[in-house]
């Protein structure tokens, strides 16, 4: 049936790539089963955005399982050309579709995906019915191996205890039940073993599941020769005993890297936060406190969290991380604006009327195409080892055969299986999966969030960071701030407090501040990326921003000020004086001892003094730098073959974090979140960088010394295993607590670890 759909819709290419079949073909069951899609009501619980020219949807397929499933899914614009693109998340068995929603619907689509075999899980409570378990059948074959093996056991005591010739009738009896208790274990509990083995030949490359199934059917059939020949009772409790145990470990495996990789989906591990209006006051909110009813107050370059109708303001929305157009869409008051969405205008304030879609925004974290491009990673030596391993150990199991088959035969079929159980890369294989997956457990509790575990590696790599200076060393929320300039009337200063409080640049907000609040409506507001604002209030055009962007060219002052400008007539400026954070001096002592250190600013030299005393002379100190600017000095750091962190506010920095070999955004009660970065850290944890980047490093020592563990582990198994002296069954045991060792040094060494460092 699958064929069928790929021929006809010209995809045959496929199977010059893979031979999995996919699943049959369903017919959907009647006519109307999808007409509920119809209900505007129920489609605004599905779609997660939608504009003239695409709808966008996610769906649940819980018959996802194999490689033609992914192949064909995303193909899905073929077999109908309204489909503008889908994308799998096969771990998840997610699929996001993009449709045409002037040509196609989201009903259409369903109706698709069912007739192709995919019925999408569609819950209407809300969506937050749980969904279907995930498949137990493995549950149900470690049930039926635990239940034969324990029986066959039981009924070999005879061939244990050498039960006197004279019961030979009784004898043989136990021998033909353990043979038809064995037939489930081999037909139905070993089937993942064949299935992932079968597979792997298919593809041309033998996996380690080949040994383990060759082992299996090698052990059945000799034992089913003896019970039929009558030479014997064979090995049947050590064949199920093999099955049994492996899928135990399999089972306790897999559960551990769910748990783990799903615990860094939560709300709590994105930290946005957004001003809510309550009684007319503002107030910060992290998202998993924004509900249905509360009224958001979106400033310049804020990302909308949560999906919404504007109530006030006008809203110039630019999607080009949820569509990739970079033009803003104009939204007026009562209009729809959806999460992902991010305001280039003045403020607006917005209605919610669906609770942060944590899933959704986790995908803009995630979009491959906002991640950094072209940079070759280096391929562990594990994944070396592990594609020659099965070779190895076949090499290994042949030699010892021929060996056994000279000089004493009875030792050749344990030492043979033997050999096969107990030698097996999974502990090499799930170290550093699981010794990431506990490490980025604990930099997310501290407030240290990170894109992916790649982000670990590349983080222990680096030996240049660069900090911009507003916002990162400094702080924005304790500024004194003066100032001078011509005397402007209430009205005026009411103007300039309602422009900076349209804008999210930290020296802004300290204004906004400072000023007070006001309800002028802002009209024609314009950001213009670290030059300042401008915008028209009451007839009046003001402009606020750097000298150079009102127009004072001879401004010879190195302070840090904000020049402001009404009606093409400079007014004054205001002075900052800043304030380093506590934490700075100590942390970047700290750090000078083991990194290259720089700052780069957009601001004026005013602080180039203090800042010379403390990185030392050797580091570059730059002001009056354009975003640009700190993007190609990224550049030059990288062409002399330095690894370079950025840490910034990730307003003025999206280009030189991006450039970055990690990109760290800082984030203090601001809504600035940008998929440019590979990690966000809360500002108050900032004087904990040290210990982040050290517990980056010890990661990669953790998993090196657990490789070490396991190849010493499987050497030792395999000298006993070819001497015939390690029972199949021992070694059924000793694989599967091999790798949970692993993972308990693995977990015990990051955590015991982080306890010394005080990150838990």
């Amino acid at each position: 049936m699958v064929y069928q759909i790929i021929n006809k819709n010209d995809l045959c290419e496929y199977y010059n790539l893979n031979d999995t079949p996919g699943i049959n073909q369903r017919i959907i069951v009647r006519k109307d089963k999808f007409a509920f899609l119809d209900d505007e009501k129920i489609q605004s619980r599905l779609i997660s955005f939608k504009d003239d020219a695409q709808l966008r949807a996610t769906f649940y397929l819980p018959q996802m399982h194999c490689s033609s499933c992914l192949y064909l899914l995303e193909n899905l614009h073929k077999l109908d050309a309204d489909i503008i693109s889908s994308i799998v998340n096969f771990t998840r068995k997610e699929l996001d579709v993009v449709i045409n929603p002037s040509k196609s619907s989201l009903r259409k689509c369903v109706e698709l995906l069912t007739g192709i075999g995919y019925e999408p899980y569609i819950s209407l409570n809300d969506l937050k019915e749980k969904r279907p378990a995930l498949d137990r059948s493995m549950i149900y074959q470690l049930g039926i191996a635990g239940f034969c093996f324990g029986n066959i056991m039981l009924m070999s005591f005879p061939e244990y205890l050498g039960v006197d010739a004279s019961e030979e009738g009784l004898r043989s009896i136990f021998r033909w039940a353990n043979m038809f208790l064995a037939l489930p274990v081999l037909l139905y509990s070993s089937l993942p073993f064949y299935i992932s083995s079968w597979k792997s030949l298919k593809h041309k490359f033998l996996n380690i599941d080949a040994p383990i199934a060759l082992a299996i059917i090698i052990t059945f059939i000799r034992s089913a020769y003896e019970v039929l020949s009558g030479t014997g009772g064979g090995y049947f409790d050590s064949m199920t005993g093999i099955v049994f145990f492996m899928l135990a470990g399999r089972i306790i495996q897999d559960k551990t890297y769910r748990q783990l990789s799903f615990e860094r989906d939560y709300t709590s591990y994105f930290p946005l936060a957004v001003s809510i209006l309550k009684e007319e006051k503002e107030t910060p909110a992290t998202l998993p406190e924004i509900k249905a009813g509360d009224t958001m107050l979106i400033h310049n370059e804020e990302l909308i969290p949560a999906d919404g109708i504007l109530s006030k303001g006008k809203a110039f929305i630019d999607y080009s991380f949820v569509t990739g157009e970079s033009l803003p869409v104009l939204k007026e008051v009562g209009e729809i604006v959806y999460a992902g969405g991010k305001q280039t205008g003045g403020n607006i304030e917005v209605l919610v009327v669906k609770e942060v879609a944590q899933s959704y925004l986790t995908k803009l974290w995630d979009q491959q195409d906002l991640k950094k491009q072209g940079q070759k990673k280096s391929v562990s030596f594990v994944h070396l080892l592990s594609r020659y391993f099965t070779y190895i150990i076949l090499t290994v199991a042949v030699i010892t055969a021929l060996y056994w088959l000279i000089h004493d035969k009875s030792h050749l079929w344990p030492a043979v299986t033997s050999i096969f159980i107990i030698a097996c890369p999974c502990a090499l294989l799930l170290s550093n999966t699981f010794t990431n997956g506990n490490i980025l457990r604990i930099l997310g509790r501290n407030h240290f969030y990170l894109r992916s575990p790649s982000t670990i590696e590349d983080i222990a790599g680096i030996d240049h960071i660069v900090f911009d200076k507003t916002g990162t060393l400094t702080e924005t929320q304790e500024q004194e701030i003066h100032y001078e300039g011509q005397h402007m009337s209430e009205l005026q200063w009411m103007h300039v407090a309602a422009l900076v409080k349209c804008s999210s640049h930290p020296l802004s907000k300290a204004l906004s501040k400072h000023l007070g609040k006001t309800d002028l409506e802002v009209e024609h507001f314009k950001e213009t990326t670290g030059l300042g604002i401008e915008a028209y209030i009451n007839d009046s055009f003001i402009k606020i921003g750097s000298a150079d962007f009102v127009g004072l060219y001879k401004n010879t002052d190195t302070s840090t000020r904000v020049f402001i400008k009404i009606d093409n007539r400079i007014m004054g400026s205001f002075r900052f004086d800043n304030h380093y954070r506590n934490a700075v001096f100590p942390l970047i002592n700290e750090l000078k001892r083991h990194y290259w250190l720089s700052v780069i600013s957009g601001d004026n030299s005013s602080e180039k003094n203090n800042l010379r005393k403390i990185l030392g002379e050797s580091p570059a100190i730059l002001f009056n730098q354009k975003p640009e600017d700190k993007l190609q000095f990224i550049k030059q750091l990288q062409q002399k073959g330095q690894k370079v962190m950025m840490i910034g506010d990730g307003l003025n920095d999206a280009g030189a974090l991006k450039q970055s070999n990690v990109g760290v955004a800082i984030a203090e009660q601001t809504n600035n979140f940008t998929p440019a970065c590979d990690a966000i850290i809360e500002a108050n944890q900032l004087q904990r960088l040290t210990k982040f980047i050290r517990l980056c490093k010890a990661n990669k020592n953790i998993i090196v010394s657990s490789f070490v563990l396991s190849i010493v582990y499987n050497i030792i198994g395999l000298f006993f295993a070819v001497q015939g002296n390690l029972s199949p069954m021992i070694a059924a045991i000793l694989m599967p607590s091999s790798s949970l060792s692993i993972l308990l040094i693995t977990f015990g060494s990051s955590t015991v670890l982080a306890r010394w460092m005080k990150l838990t």
